[in-house]
């Protein structure tokens, strides 16, 4: 199966998280987790006062870091899932500001945020370099961005495995960069790059192809894919025997400085 040609990921993303809003919503992966537990801890000691969440889906990130006082703008391109974000803020008394937006062109002047956050979003971002440099754009001069996101291996199977059945899985995926090649596109933006701290995202594979909706064609080929994945892929993911498709994603949480 071929990469969606870029010029048409961000209308596959709308279409596809679209359909999987309340899925999202509902997401016990997005809505918590130790990652999402360091990322908060790590905006709170930068004692950061305004915040942009790209990327910010059904708003878990920012309601977890407007939980601890921060004043947060979640921004996504998909209205269906800032609609969740402004339920979930509504039912839980939480004042943030969800608005729609494309990270390669954020709608707003130089120097306005003492931090941006990005979660399990980056990879979707088609041209993730002019991504890194709006964010720069907006930060103020000492500010930081906190990303997390999978991230893949330098092993060329295993990459190619992982970026295999995230496709199959979700046709607006990109890519799970590697912490190297993130590294690189951070540092060409302007952004220093802490060494990353890494957390397992355990995937409970019918929970992961619910949430995104993915047909029972795809969701056959994914299956197939893991009862005969390569050694260095199966080691990689810590895919179970055959017939066992619960697996595992590394995450890497990667504090950027400007």
């Amino acid at each position: 199966m071929r990469p969606p040609d870029p010029n048409d990921v961000k209308a596959i993303v709308q279409r596809q998280f679209g359909a999987a809003a309340a899925h999202y919503g509902a997401s016990h992966v997005h809505a918590g987790g130790p990652d999402l537990d360091a990322l908060v801890e790590r905006a709170c000691r930068r004692r950061a006062r305004t915040v942009l969440d790209v990327g910010c889906g059904a708003g878990h990130t920012a309601l977890a870091l407007a939980t601890r006082g921060l004043h947060v703008i979640g921004l996504d391109l998909t209205e269906a899932m800032l609609d969740e974000g402004r339920g979930l803020a509504k039912e839980r008394g939480l004042d943030v500001t969800f608005q729609r937006g494309d990270v390669e062109a954020l709608p707003f002047p130089d120097a306005s945020f003492e931090l941006v956050t990005s979660r399990y979003s980056a990879h979707h971002y088609p041209h993730p370099e002019r991504a890194l440099a709006e964010i720069a754009r907006v930060l103020m001069p000492g500010g930081a961005l906190l990303l997390v996101d999978i991230v893949s291996t330098p092993d060329p199977a295993a990459d190619s495995f992982l970026q295999t059945i995230e496709l199959v899985r979700d046709p607006s995926h990109v890519r799970d960069h590697t912490t190297h090649e993130w590294a690189r596109m951070l540092e060409a933006a302007g952004l220093h790059a802490r060494d990353p701290s890494f957390s397992r995202c355990e995937i409970d594979f019918e929970a992961w192809i619910r949430r995104m909706a993915t047909p029972e064609r795809e969701a056959a080929v994914l299956r197939k894919l893991l009862d005969g994945a390569p050694a260095t892929a199966r080691e990689f993911l810590q895919v179970g025997t055959p017939g066992a498709h619960d697996f595992i994603l590394t995450t890497a949480l990667i504090e950027a400085e400007l």
